[in-house]
């Protein structure tokens, strides 16, 4: 998922981007409510989470300028959590509402029930011949054989397989996987696709990792033919 996460205090900044991008999630930060609203308006976001304190424009001032344009799913984060506060944030327009202290596993679990409330045809499981990949548990298999993968490899493996069949160059998948502003003259998307294919394929007698000269990368189960 990619986030927005317009917050100010700085402690609570960092904690949130720690714990969503080591679920593999791609995050955003803005600092002040102006900033905030001008990603949110022009970014494409699966959610953003919002404070409602902010130094420049509340929370609630953001929130309706969205809502004037776009529809993207919101958590309202706030100190208030009075019923009144609550029922407002919800009439202008937030898709939920979380009171601070919060716990980190219960705004997880809301973001991804909005994710999928956003892509509500897309399995929670996929299948590609004997791999199985969980995208809640976030988890795969390889037959019998759990893939030990880190946050971005599994990133990397969940959107090739969203893609199944589809070839997906590098500047797509950094743009899917890293962020649309990464700026890296590595071979980041090489390295990252040689130490999955390491885990996903080198075992295995069946290849589902292809990359296609010049274009870039697949997953897909081929038959001898197509070998």
């Amino acid at each position: 998922m990619k986030i927005l996460l317009i917050e100010d205090e700085v402690k609570t900044v960092a904690y949130l981007q720690r714990g969503l991008t080591e679920q593999g999630c791609i995050v955003d930060v803005a600092n002040n409510g102006i900033d905030g609203q001008h990603l949110a308006l022009t970014g494409d976001y699966d959610a953003i989470v919002l404070d409602i304190m902010l130094p420049g424009r509340d929370g609630i001032e953001v929130l309706q300028a969205l809502r004037r344009q776009k529809s993207t799913p919101v958590i309202m984060l706030t100190a208030r959590g009075e019923v009144d506060d609550r029922i407002h944030g919800l009439q202008t327009g937030a898709d939920d509402y979380l009171v601070k202290p919060f716990s980190f596993l219960e705004l997880l679990a809301r973001l991804q029930a909005l994710g999928r409330r956003g892509r509500p045809q897309e399995s929670t499981h996929i299948r590609i011949a004997d791999l199985h990949i969980d995208l809640i548990a976030r988890r795969a298999m390889r037959g019998v054989r759990r893939l030990d993968l880190t946050a971005k490899e599994f990133a990397l493996l969940a959107a090739l397989a969203r893609h199944r069949g589809q070839v997906l160059s590098k500047t797509v998948i950094v743009e899917m996987v890293w962020d649309v502003n990464f700026e890296s003259n590595t071979n980041v998307v090489e390295v990252a696709i040689k130490r999955l294919r390491a885990k996903l394929d080198e075992p295995s007698e069946v290849k589902l990792l292809h990359t296609i000269r010049g274009m870039g990368y697949l997953l897909e189960e081929r038959s001898e033919a197509d070998a």
